[in-house]
């Protein structure tokens, strides 16, 4: 199994934990009166499978997401870097226009 796979399932299973502590904590302090809603509704194992499974889906994502970023190693890569005297500079060009356009533009870049 591809190592990144491995990392998912590993950060699915941690978020899904994290969900069930975090559900859990809800209902023992009894957070806007809900550990006392689900306790006395019909459906209050509906709701809590609800909570544990929508929170997990968020949690997982998160701690996935965390761990993909730190897997960087923090040194430059890529491109080459420009050097100072390769800097670009502005150039001043005047809004108006006439037929062959912008009058003061260098001469390599008129028409």
């Amino acid at each position: 199994m591809p190592t990144l796979i491995r990392l998912y399932i590993r950060q699915v299973l941690v978020g899904f934990g994290l969900s069930a502590v975090f559900v859990a904590m809800l209902l023992h302090l009894d957070v806007a009166r809900l550990g006392q809603l689900v306790a006395n509704s019909d459906d209050g194992g509906v709701a809590v499978i609800m909570l544990w499974v929508f929170n997990g889906i968020v949690f997982a994502g998160v701690q996935f997401a965390m761990s993909i970023m730190r897997l960087s190693d923090n040194t430059p890569s890529g491109g080459a870097r420009m050097k100072a005297e390769q800097a670009l500079l502005p150039v001043r060009v005047d809004s108006r226009s006439d037929r062959n356009g912008p009058r003061n533009l260098p001469s390599q870049f008129r028409r």
